[in-house]
């Protein structure tokens, strides 16, 4: 098996993954016809739910059901991984070129043992237990040296990049910062030296002050749209106290953020029929995590709009949705 790299373009110093074992044969990527492929694969077939154990890679974690015997929540690794804890993370060069082997972990996070099951639908139990699941993996991956940031992500939904309609998440850890999350925290940091604030702070006050955005609220989160929304209905989640890194959430902010988290996510299912989304939580990369600017939150991106050429060739957003009209329609 051909292993994994990681690539520096040298234009964007942007990093780029290359995952062979996730790679299709070229003709592969030729679309057969416009029309759709289908996520309905049926529970027998399904190697995420009970009983089709031997369909997946190593089990990592299980939290157990608080209604019935058995597992709740399951972890197990990515059977078709980006990244894999057996390279090495040295870097070298190739002539002008930097490189690293494609050093890291990929795991799945099986939301539930009920294929129909969904984070919009199950109970706030059942959420809480994901919202514990991820921490447990979370705070257990960063306590390993080489581990330098961990993604925890929901692809929902074919035009999200969903395989399976069974409900999952994932996590990606890699040895090495994106260009885009140094981006945000030097900005960030930049902001802090002008002024002596969090800008994440200073956006979570003015949003509560302001309330046209405001989605919904409890003790620990706030939830809105932003006011540069990139694209329609995009949704954030953040944390009243100022806190950089989501492994510091304490036992009752994970139940709050499972219960805000649910409410956003019940709220877009019922008012645009359940689209397709991508959520992330965006949180500090090591030796981040306890500086005074960096603020950690969820961003949840319904995938509603495709981008297109200027979008592309330019990184500016076109929104043809508002967001204070946006935030209207899911509080009517």
């Amino acid at each position: 098996m051909q292993s994994g790299q990681i690539r520096l373009n040298k234009v964007t110093q942007e990093w780029v993954i290359y995952a062979p074992t996730r790679r299709k044969r070229p003709q592969d990527f030729q679309q057969k016809s416009r029309q759709k492929p289908s996520l309905g694969i049926k529970p027998q077939d399904c190697p995420f739910c009970p009983g089709n154990e031997h369909k997946s890679e190593s089990i990592v974690l299980e939290m157990p059901s608080r209604h019935h015997k058995g597992w709740q929540t399951r972890v197990v690794l990515n059977k078709f991984p980006a990244l894999t804890p057996s390279e090495d993370k040295a870097r070298s060069q190739k002539g002008i070129y930097l490189m690293i082997p494609g050093y890291g972990q990929h795991e799945v996070i099986i939301e539930s043992p009920d294929h129909y099951q969904d984070l919009a639908t199950m109970s706030i139990e059942d959420v809480e237990t994901v919202i514990e699941t991820y921490h447990k993996r979370y705070v257990s991956l960063m306590q390993v040296h080489k581990n330098m940031m961990a993604i925890i992500f929901r692809n929902h939904g074919m035009k999200a990049g969903a395989s399976l309609s069974h409900p999952h998440s994932q996590m990606i850890v890699t040895g090495m910062v994106p260009q885009n999350i140094r981006w945000r925290e030097q900005e960030a940091q930049r902001y802090y030296d002008q002024w002596q604030r969090c800008v994440y702070c200073d956006i979570l006050e003015f949003e509560r002050y302001y309330g046209r955005r405001v989605i919904a609220e409890n003790e620990s989160f706030l939830a809105f749209v932003p006011f540069a929304a990139d694209v329609p209905f995009e949704i954030w989640i953040m944390p009243k106290e100022h806190e950089a890194d989501f492994g510091s959430i304490s036992a009752i902010e994970k139940t709050h953020f499972a219960l805000i988290l649910q409410n956003v996510l019940t709220r877009l299912y019922k008012k645009l029929n359940d689209p397709d989304y991508n959520y992330v939580i965006n949180t500090a990369a090591r030796y981040k995590a306890e500086e005074p600017q960096v603020h950690w939150y969820c961003q949840i991106s319904p995938r509603l709009t495709t981008p297109a050429g200027f979008e592309l060739g330019s990184g500016i957003s076109i929104n043809p949705s508002l967001p204070e009209i946006d935030a209207d329609f899911l509080n009517s």
